[in-house]
């Protein structure tokens, strides 16, 4: 199992932080946050790379073993709900592997 840690920023700190443990199975960072209720992720098409609702910022420290995005996730980054960031990634594009164990993922404001 691995660690993912999902915070959702607020004015003065977080105001959800939540950790989770998954299996570094390859699934998506999508469906684990899906699967453990995380609000903040709304994954409208079920992780097909067609709607955005899954946008995350991932910090400086991880972003090297993240990886950029590329190709039709770079496009559809431009789609998102909250200006997207350098360090802007969809969740459905991350996969989960041991090496990510301890990873945590900033969540957007609003993904509508």
């Amino acid at each position: 199992m691995i660690t993912v840690r999902f915070v959702q920023p607020g004015p003065h700190g977080p105001v959800v932080d939540r950790e989770v443990e998954v299996e570094p199975d390859g699934r998506s960072l999508m469906k684990a946050a899906v699967d453990a209720g995380i609000d903040g992720i709304a994954a409208d098409c079920g992780g097909n790379l067609t709607c955005a609702t899954c946008h995350v910022f991932i910090p400086p420290e991880w972003q090297a073993k993240v990886g950029p995005a590329r190709g039709d996730e770079d496009t559809m980054l431009d789609y998102t709900a909250v200006e997207r960031r350098p360090n802007s990634r969809l969740s459905c594009q991350i996969r989960l592997t041991p090496d990510l164990d301890g990873l945590w993922v900033e969540l957007p404001e609003r993904q509508y």
